[in-house]
């Protein structure tokens, strides 16, 4: 059981993503039935495991419509729901679309995307995040902006950012500094931490330091750093090599160093059916305190320049 993972639907509510090894986890069928259905049954083996935080966004398929039918159907179920604005889906529920998804940071998109999530979930979100804020989309310097998103965290919504990319600490410093009406307005802050990209730990510790809440994403590296996922990467492949020597499958070892940092209040699996799901659950009984003292030495030296993993990251093709 394990309350400090939580579970994100970005690889399981839409056809194509950037995850490691799709073709042999979803296969071809990939219509929207069978991943309403499949979806449904992560989140069964989630709240399983004790998960109690689901992360969605307006950009990930038909992520919110499964998540509301899913919540329909169990309506005593105890998890609290994130969602995001500011990037929509425009696949077409194809795998081999050209674009996928257009990021749009304007009052417009926030308006238009909030009301499309509203009448989605209706009240059943708790926390709206901005999709991979930047200091360059003018999102971080919107005063106009900034005063419509208070307004929704006056009505009892936890307002936050995502981050992406090389600059995520930049972006997390600056979110930091914006205060509506003398309160801070976004308190909730997800962003990309793993042993190969761990260069927004600082920020991230700053976030928790301030009060905010921190959720860490993509903690198996879109999946170089879950079982057969190495897909060519030397240090994914010696991750797994010390995971191996270890004893722990790769994606527990991972997700395991990343729950224990001590700033981060949830870290989301990926899983896209229930096997992967209770993998990823199952770093909750990682104690690294008997790990070998070398292997985390080693896995820790595994961290790349942060330009570099993200330019290797956006290079990679969806499927």
């Amino acid at each position: 059981m394990s309350a400090r993972l939580g579970i994100g639907l970005a690889a399981v509510a839409r056809p194509a993503y950037i995850t490691s090894g799709r073709d042999a986890d979803l296969g071809t069928h990939r219509d929207v039935e069978t991943l309403r259905d499949r979806t449904w049954q992560v989140l069964d083996a989630a709240v399983a495991c004790g998960v109690d935080y689901i992360d969605v966004a307006r950009s990930y398929g038909r992520a919110e419509e499964f998540l509301a039918g899913w919540l329909d159907a169990h309506p005593g179920a105890a998890v609290e729901v994130g969602s995001k604005w500011g990037y929509r889906y425009v696949g077409d529920w194809r795998t081999d679309a050209a674009v996928h998804e257009v990021k749009d940071h304007s009052i417009t998109a926030f308006t238009t995307q909030l009301a499309l999530t509203r009448a989605t979930l209706g009240p059943r979100f708790d926390v709206y995040h901005v999709h991979s804020a930047t200091l360059e989309t003018g999102v971080l310097a919107d005063t106009s902006l900034h005063t419509q998103m208070a307004a929704l965290r006056d009505e009892g919504v936890r307002v936050g950012i995502s981050t992406s990319g090389p600059r995520q600490a930049d972006a997390i410093r600056r979110a930091l500094e914006i205060h509506v009406g003398g309160r801070a307005l976004f308190t909730s802050i997800q962003s990309t931490w793993n042993v190969l990209e761990p260069s927004a730990g600082p920020a991230l510790a700053e976030a928790a330091g301030a009060g905010a809440r921190v959720i860490v994403k993509e903690p198996v590296a879109n999946g170089l750093l879950a079982p057969g996922g190495q897909d060519g990467s030397p240090a994914a492949a010696k991750a797994a090599a010390l995971a191996a020597k270890a004893g722990i499958g790769v994606d527990r070892l991972a997700i395991a160093v990343a729950m224990a940092r001590p700033w981060a209040w949830r870290v989301l699996s990926g899983g896209v059916d229930g096997a992967q799901v209770r993998s990823n659950a199952a770093a909750a009984n990682v104690d690294l305190r008997v790990v070998d003292t070398a292997v985390l030495e080693e896995l820790s030296d595994l961290a790349q320049p942060a330009e570099e993993y993200w330019a290797a990251r956006s290079a990679r093709a969806w499927s």
